[in-house]
């Protein structure tokens, strides 16, 4: 049996979704090999131990906090320095990150204080034998790479979206750990966080997102997008590289190569061909919807559902029946 660490991510003073995604992967991987702990790193500023039932409630069997009142924004020497003594002292088979903007910077640092490989961006994982074997989309998503890692410990981060979480509860009793560096004694001491507008639902963690795309001809239109997002309620709003660059939309909602990586339970394309680095950011979606005049275009390819006509004409149509379907529960 081998133990398995998770980084369980924050934002401020909130847990974010991936933090549960990792410790269900790490749950998974730790049953997979024969029935492991599985050890969430909480860090944060005072209280932030608050959210240990919920990442117990998850999978961990413990959950080892860290707080301090110089972590209550990201710190990237002291998280790095404090996962990698956690990771190294704890002689854990893996640990396991989000593959989010955080995850990536993190990640690739606790990899390389330990002298280990490292895999990124995973959609699957599970043992075989004494290597980890994983799952990875590369050349913009047209093959998925299978990966071994064999060194111990093997240090993966999951694309957000790819392991949903999951109930599974367990002790998550609390431990206590200090920081491996004094956060005031960083090279880098963070002074400010910026956040957009915090009222939109996350893209790495919306159940559903509406995405358009040139085909929508003008910005105004986008309007159509939003009131379908609006009707399902749980969804995010996404777009094109090339909706972005016009300033059709803010550069946070673009989804492709060069935006953000999605893995969604329902994915609904609205005027989008289907380029090859949009596709590469979201072909992983669980269930993809997509709305073209063009019977031709790229996206059908990977479409589970696809309609035909003009998006103008389809998506007000699309968004009454949606207010319909739960208007009748």
């Amino acid at each position: 049996m081998a133990n398995v660490l998770a980084f369980a991510e924050t934002r401020g003073a909130e847990l974010r979704k991936v933090a549960l995604e990792a410790v269900t992967a790490a749950r998974q991987l730790a049953d997979a090999t024969g029935g492991g702990e599985v050890h969430a790193l909480l860090m944060g500023a005072p209280g932030i131990a608050s959210h240990a039932a919920a990442l117990g409630a998850h999978g961990a069997d413990v959950v080892l906090v860290v707080e301090h009142p110089g972590l209550a924004l990201y710190s990237p020497e002291v998280a790095a320095a404090t996962a990698a003594e956690r990771t190294r002292s704890g002689g854990y088979r893996a640990a396991i990150f989000s593959a989010s903007a955080r995850g990536k910077d993190l990640a690739p640092r606790v990899a390389a204080k330990l002298g280990v490989s490292m895999a990124s961006d995973v959609t699957s994982l599970e043992p075989n034998g004494d290597a980890i074997v994983v799952r990875h989309p590369t050349y913009t998503g047209k093959i998925i790479a299978t990966l071994r890692l064999t060194g111990t410990p093997a240090i993966i981060t999951v694309r957000p979206g790819a392991v949903p979480p999951a109930p599974n509860a367990r002790a998550g009793r609390v431990g206590r750990v200090a920081p491996a560096l004094d956060p005031a004694a960083a090279r880098v001491v963070p002074k400010e966080l910026v956040q957009g507008n915090t009222a939109k639902l996350d893209l790495g963690e919306a159940p559903v997102i509406v995405s358009g795309g040139r085909g929508l001809k003008a910005p105004e239109n986008f309007r159509l997008v939003e009131e379908l997002a609006a009707a399902f309620g749980n969804a995010a709003v996404g777009a094109t590289r090339a909706v972005t660059d016009d300033g059709w939309r803010p550069h946070s909602d673009q989804i492709g190569q060069t935006g953000r990586l999605v893995s969604p339970d329902l994915y609904i394309a609205c005027g989008i061909s289907g380029a090859i680095q949009h596709l590469a950011g979201m072909r992983t979606s669980k269930t993809i919807v997509a709305i073209n005049k063009d019977k031709d275009a790229p996206i059908f390819k990977i479409a589970d559902y696809g309609i035909v006509g003009d998006v103008l004409e389809v998506l007000p149509v699309l968004t009454e029946a949606v207010k319909k379907a739960k208007q009748n529960g």
